[in-house]
């Protein structure tokens, strides 16, 4: 089954990655995977501190997943898997990537204005001729029927 990977945070270019990704699916009988990454805090001195951050980051992480997979559900009907890493965000998504041989495409969104992203600078520049999969950049620029159209 094709599986379009999508690398959502709570911008407007992820959102319509989203949007995109699960067309993709649902017109090639394919189904959606969604990823959230959480940062992991820089150091902080009082250890408490820094857990609580993380874990407020993570529960975060976790409300915009199951946000977003159920958006997604009663959209389209599909049932996405989803997870959440922590991590540095290139690594983790280059992780997923090698440990699930059944993702069809990398979907990400690049910000309307500006730089693209960390994500897409490195994944659709420096290092697209790596990947096991192709990438697919959502311009944030693109209106939801636009992406209906071309999806």
């Amino acid at each position: 089954m094709r599986t379009y990977m999508v690398v959502i945070d709570e911008t407007e270019e992820a959102r319509l990655a989203l949007r995109f990704a699960s067309r993709r699916a649902a017109k090639t009988n394919g189904n959606v995977h969604i990823l959230a990454l959480v940062e992991q805090a820089d150091f902080v001195a009082w250890g408490a501190v820094q857990a609580t951050m993380e874990a407020e980051a993570l529960s975060r992480a976790e409300e915009l997943v199951a946000s977003a997979a159920g958006a997604l559900f009663q959209e389209s009907g599909i049932r996405p898997s989803i997870s959440v890493k922590a991590g540095e965000g290139i690594e983790v998504v280059k992780q997923v990537l090698a440990e699930n041989s059944n993702i069809a495409a990398l979907v990400l969104g690049a910000a309307s204005g500006g730089s693209p992203g960390p994500l897409v600078s490195y994944f659709a520049a420096t290092h697209v001729g790596t990947l096991q999969c192709p990438v697919i950049v959502v311009p944030g620029s693109l209106s939801e029927e636009r992406i209906d159209e071309i999806s």
